[in-house]
């Protein structure tokens, strides 16, 4: 853990030394706040509540998220910085999990900084606070799952572009696994259960529940088993691809 700590600060610090950064932030607060007011209707809904800003989230994350992750592994493949980095004394174990929580921390950074939403729904009425604190970690976790998938799309070439095309196709397949558009692909030839088990792979469906403020056991393990196979999944790209 400790190489996974100095790894993860040195990835962290690697974002704000360059003005990607500031320009992913900026770029993800006005979006945000451009949904949830505009779009959302927050103010016309009458509520107080973040309903129209998590109801977003997930199609936000959707593009801003790959974009962010593209890199991560695809930039060391292309300079060929990733055998300097393999020759440290480094699992690649520690690499791949010091990457992803570098970018989940400024995941998390970003998603911080949308602070005055809460503020501005306390001053205007009484909401229910736990619920949008569940509702920030389901976003979290959310955001966590699109960047083990945007890493793993990142390990798999050493074109940006390409990597970012392939995150975005992966995690708009997982966030439409219950929607018809998906299922009947399958229900022509596949059994219902494995109908069933591709349904419920849908994020959007486990995201609304925390989002609603009802943490169930099982949406946490989802998102923690889905993630911790994406990063596998990472490792073992790398690893098979490590000489070309």
């Amino acid at each position: 853990m400790h190489n996974v700590g100095i790894i993860t600060r040195r990835e962290l610090a690697s974002y704000f030394a360059t003005p990607l950064a500031y320009v992913f932030i900026l770029i993800f607060l006005v979006l945000a706040n451009a949904f949830t007011f505009y779009l959302g209707g927050f103010y016309e809904r009458g509520q107080a509540d973040l309903a129209p800003f998590f109801t977003f989230q997930p199609w936000l994350y959707l593009f801003l998220i790959p974009a962010l992750s593209m890199k991560l592994w695809a930039e060391e493949r292309k300079s060929g910085s990733i055998e300097l980095l393999m020759t440290q004394p480094v699992k690649l174990w520690d690499a791949v999990l010091g990457k992803f929580l570098a970018a989940w921390a400024f995941t998390a950074l970003a998603l911080g900084l949308t602070f005055p939403l809460w503020i501005t729904v306390n001053y205007l009425g009484s909401p229910d606070n736990g619920a949008i604190l569940a509702g920030y970690l389901g976003s979290l976790l959310l955001a966590g799952g699109f960047l083990a998938i945007g890493s793993c799309m990142s390990a798999l070439t050493r074109n940006q572009v390409v990597a970012f095309i392939l995150g975005v196709a992966v995690c708009f397949a997982f966030l439409l696994a219950g929607f018809p558009l998906v299922l009947d692909v399958f229900r022509s030839w596949a059994p219902q259960v494995l109908v069933d088990a591709i349904a419920s792979l849908s994020f959007l469906t486990h995201f609304e529940s925390i989002s609603k403020g009802v943490i169930d056991v099982r949406d946490l393990l989802y998102f923690v088993m889905l993630t911790g196979f994406f990063l596998l999944a990472t490792a073992v790209a790398l690893d098979l691809r490590k000489d070309l």
